[in-house]
């Protein structure tokens, strides 16, 4: 049997790439959502947005943010 050709395997490559890039963007905004949720359920518990920066070292203004979004 005839190997395939080159640009064959390159398409097959780009295939696999385009479905991992799309998994890993699926996993971020999962992440994201996450982490916004326990950022929110901190600020419900009474923890200040200074407070939940810092120990994540981003800004109060990235807080309020994510929290607006």
């Amino acid at each position: 049997m005839p190997a395939d050709p080159p640009h064959r395997d390159r398409r097959r490559r780009l295939e696999a790439l385009r479905v991992e890039a799309r998994r890993h963007g699926r996993l971020a905004r999962d992440l994201a959502d996450v982490r916004r949720e326990l950022i929110r359920s901190l600020v419900a518990e009474g923890v200040s947005q200074a407070a939940i920066a810092r120990r994540l070292g981003v800004s109060r203004g990235a807080i309020q943010r994510l929290l607006a979004g």
